[in-house]
């Protein structure tokens, strides 16, 4: 039941991003962010749909990633890049509004609710996602500026290629996509959990056996139940924050867990050696 739950978010999301594509920023030549992006603009200036490619620049990014994050991330995600493909194959381009700004905002909307969904349930929509989970188990360094760096030369690019007024409303697509994405999971890559629980063995256990973090172990009391406890504290990447919750749900449903915004790591945050 649980994959079934994934692949149906997984679906819906490529979806979503297909009908952005195709009914809203295609037609107005606004651009979307990451490879998505990408595949548009090359799209614009080759003989092949921007679904293929998207597709073909997704294929070393899932060896990369199956060789250095794990088969079940990187399958569903690649899952979520074919179906994306397929949609947006079958879905034709459509022209609704011929109003630019209408085809940005929403057109960004819809894209950030598919992708913030896929997010949400543990999988991701592909391409820079994948080399930002690869990246940030590499370095502690501050990973927004490879996404700056890339939807940079998206925006420059879409300016050349066609106008600057174009290239605006591309920074408007990717503004309202980011904010939206924000709001349904986050666009932080590293977060603390604080998981207080009257079961730190069992969970320090199941925590250990599904995702690879070091946890500190800190002795607590229920200030109105005087209950003793234990806060379990650990730092996870945002594509893990789905595989924990099931662990803390299916092991201590009752543990009051608390996750912030992590700004840096230093010290023992596991690396690719």
């Amino acid at each position: 039941m649980e994959i079934l739950k994934k692949l149906v978010v997984i679906i819906v999301g490529a979806i979503l991003l297909a009908v952005a594509l195709n009914i809203f920023l295609i037609p107005a030549n606004v651009f979307a962010s990451g490879f998505t992006g990408v595949a548009q603009l090359l799209a614009t200036v080759l003989p092949i749909s921007t679904g293929v490619l998207l597709f073909l620049l997704n294929i070393p990014v899932a060896i990369l990633g199956w060789m250095k994050i794990g088969k079940a991330f990187t399958v569903y995600s690649f899952v979520s890049v074919v179906l994306t493909m397929f949609f947006l194959e079958i879905i034709p381009i459509i022209e609704i509004s011929q109003d630019i700004l209408l085809n940005a905002v929403f057109g960004g909307v819809i894209v950030a609710v598919g992708a913030g969904i896929t997010l949400k349930y543990g999988a991701s929509t592909g391409g820079l996602d994948i080399i930002a989970l690869i990246l940030s188990r590499m370095s502690d360094r501050p990973l927004g500026i490879y996404f700056f760096v890339l939807n940079a030369i998206i925006v420059i690019t879409s300016g050349l290629l066609f106008d600057w007024e174009k290239a605006l409303y591309t920074l408007v697509t990717l503004y309202v996509t980011s904010r939206i994405i924000d709001a349904i999971h986050t666009r932080h890559v590293k977060l603390t959990a604080m998981i207080v629980t009257t079961k730190p063995e069992e969970l320090r256990e199941a925590i250990h056996e599904k995702i690879t973090r070091g946890i500190t172990r800190l002795p607590a009391k229920g200030g109105y139940s005087q209950v003793d406890k234990e806060m379990l504290l650990t730092v996870i990447t945002r594509y893990e924050l789905y595989d924990l919750k099931q662990v803390i749900q299916s092991v201590d449903p009752q543990a009051f867990t608390n996750i912030v915004e992590t700004a840096g790591v230093f010290g023992l945050f596991r690396k690719e050696q």
